[in-house]
């Protein structure tokens, strides 16, 4: 059993989490797939995955700033509920609508921006709960943000199968039971005290608040490095995600449930490594477990591409999501170590938006090509993930003195109090 404490009974926070990811990995893996089941066009297939993520950006940037100001679990339970009725509303309109016409694709196109909003606000307010219960553990934080990214791989594992399957019987039931997911969600909503939130005092402009997030991770060189990294990491993994249904079921010809079935089976792989992602960071340490990681993305990725038959796609995506893992857990780990606590949020909202840029500009790009020019311009992908990665972990490896600085400042710090002056001080890049 782990040695560390959590602000709420573990058994009602993880029904929180479990229920708030997978109705989130349901609805973004099922919604750009009934587009393309029911119109048949991959450029509206893009522009689904486009417009799931383009609202998310405004999430994580207005999502930090009100975290800060109000206590996450009212965010999460109000983001939850606003999901639930949104959902609910779309499947008792497509009862009505016909289940291939202009205003069905709009209601579902629609649930995909709202939803993704929604979806990321709630990110946003778990996250920061969960960075809590990481600085409570100190020097395990690495073993709390396994556990919960476990959950969220766990959702990845069983999302996309559950939509695949719930679109198999109809897009209403599908919706009907991301609803009912929302609902469990906020239901189970832990309430915190107030020392668990990071809240400013006095009430920051969203664009103050911002701008003290970007001198934060202007001022941590480490995290400065990897965010870079990861971005062009998410770039490559995006452009996968949004073409997979095009690329298995146009290239390869298999059907929806097959979809569903790649990414749970990626999901059940990417589940492993993070339980061994543990045990390795115990052994090696962050750095050395977050570049082996980033090298199994870059070459599973570059696989990906050059996949002949559903397959190997299958097996290449298995690995891509594996690095993923690692890559997630040694993120989390370093943000929840090296960012100050009383800009929790605001740091958060601007290290996660320069991650997930890369989703709607992934959208963009799948809608904007043919078919067939898709494995070509995963190729490309590929090529920029690498060499970014090796750039970025080269300055993780300059600024490595700088890193175990500010770590151990941070994990030495007692819980709840601010952390020292040093390492809450942004310095220069």
């Amino acid at each position: 059993m782990l040695s560390f404490a959590v602000p709420a009974p573990l058994a009602r926070s993880s029904l929180m989490r479990a229920s708030d990811a997978l109705a989130t990995q349901t609805a973004t893996y099922a919604i750009p797939l009934l587009i393309l089941v029911t119109t048949r066009s991959t450029a509206l297939t893009g522009a689904a995955f486009l417009l799931e993520w383009l609202p998310r950006l405004m999430a994580f940037t207005i999502g930090g700033p009100l975290v800060d100001r109000f206590r996450a679990d009212r965010v999460f339970r109000t983001a939850a509920l606003a999901r639930m009725v949104l959902c609910a509303a779309a499947a008792c309109a497509l009862v009505v609508l016909p289940a291939a016409g202009i205003a069905a694709t709009v209601v579902v196109m629609t649930v995909g921006a709202a939803g993704g909003l929604l979806s990321q606000a709630c990110f946003v307010a778990v996250e920061t709960l969960g960075a809590h219960a990481s600085r409570a553990a100190g020097t395990d934080a690495h073993r709390v943000q396994s556990v919960q990214i476990g959950i969220d791989q766990s959702a990845l594992l069983a999302g996309p199968l559950l939509g695949g399957l719930l679109l198999a019987v109809g897009p209403t039931l599908m919706l009907t039971v991301v609803a009912a997911l929302s609902a469990t969600a906020a239901v189970s909503t832990i309430t915190t005290p107030a020392s668990a939130n990071s809240t400013a005092s006095g009430v920051r402009a969203v664009a103050a608040s911002l701008r003290t997030g970007w001198r934060t991770v202007r001022g941590i060189p480490a995290l400065a490095w990897l965010v870079t990294g990861l971005f062009a990491s998410n770039l490559a993994l995006a452009v996968t995600q949004a073409s997979a249904p095009i690329t298995i079921m146009t290239s390869y010809g298999h059907s929806s449930i097959a979809v569903g079935a790649v990414w749970s089976a990626a999901g059940l792989v990417s589940l492993a490594a993070v339980a061994a992602c543990r045990r390795a960071i115990d052994r090696f340490g962050l750095w050395p477990v977050g570049a082996a990681g980033a090298a199994t993305a870059c070459a599973a990725c570059l696989a990906t591409a050059l996949a002949p038959n559903l397959g190997v796609y299958a097996v290449t995506i298995g690995v891509l999501m594996a690095g993923e893992g690692a890559l997630t857990v040694v993120l989390r780990t370093l943000r929840a170590r090296l960012i100050p606590a009383a800009v929790f949020g605001s740091t958060l909202s601007v290290t996660i938006v320069l991650i997930v840029v890369p989703m709607p500009v992934a959208g963009a790009l799948v809608a904007g090509i043919p078919a067939d020019a898709l494995p070509g311009l995963l190729l490309l992908c590929a090529i920029l993930q690498g060499l970014v990665m090796a750039l970025a972990f080269r300055g993780l490896w300059h600024h490595r003195a700088s890193y175990e600085v500010h770590t151990t400042a941070i994990a030495s710090a007692p819980t709840g109090n601010p952390v020292p002056a040093e390492a809450d001080t942004p310095r220069a890049a």
